[in-house]
């Protein structure tokens, strides 16, 4: 299936959704109901609890919610090229619109398309590190560090988000997202 997020992002799964939850009970009950009323496989869903002490909590962390390392390689490739190319078409069209207006003269269209190229460059970047993804991190962990559980999920499609959404919405004490 072809969607918006598939022309910047590499990975199987872009969206991630935690479901948090005061006891271990609560997050494996709604796991459970998670995997029987929902098209997702039980390795799209991870049961975190407090650390143990023989578990780093940033090792847990990054291997239930960071992007696949693959992916992550494919998502900056494609990141970069397609916000860079949208810079340089957007450069090309502002020094096209002023130059149609008598406002810039020829001189001025190398420079304007390589800052737009530039610009986009570095929306690619801002892509590419995947911000959304740190404030799961951070909110997972933060619940995690206070004696709280969570129930993380890696739809692949918007429809499992949604199967996602709808069953941890009933039983979690908030649900936090990424894109």
């Amino acid at each position: 299936m072809f969607t918006l997020k598939s022309l910047f992002f590499g990975e199987r799964s872009v969206t991630k959704v935690a479901g948090l939850f005061g006891s271990c009970a609560g997050a494996e009950e709604a796991a459970r109901t998670l995997l029987d009323g929902s098209t997702l496989t039980a390795s799209q869903i991870t049961v975190l609890g407090p650390p143990n002490g023989e578990t780093e909590r940033r090792a847990i962390l990054n291997h239930a919610i960071a992007p696949e390392a693959r992916g992550l390689r494919r998502t900056s490739i494609r990141a970069h090229v397609m916000m860079g190319g949208l810079g340089m078409l957007t450069g090309g069209v502002l020094f096209a619109f002023l130059a149609g207006s008598g406002g810039a003269p020829g001189m001025l269209a190398d420079p304007g398309i390589g800052v737009g190229a530039l610009l986009g460059l570095m929306a690619g970047a801002a892509l590419a590190i995947r911000l959304d993804q740190g404030y799961v991190i951070e909110v997972v962990g933060r619940t995690l560090e206070h004696g709280g559980w969570a129930v993380v999920a890696r739809p692949k499609d918007p429809e499992q988000t949604h199967q996602v959404v709808a069953s941890l919405r009933s039983g979690s004490e908030r649900i936090v997202r990424s894109l």
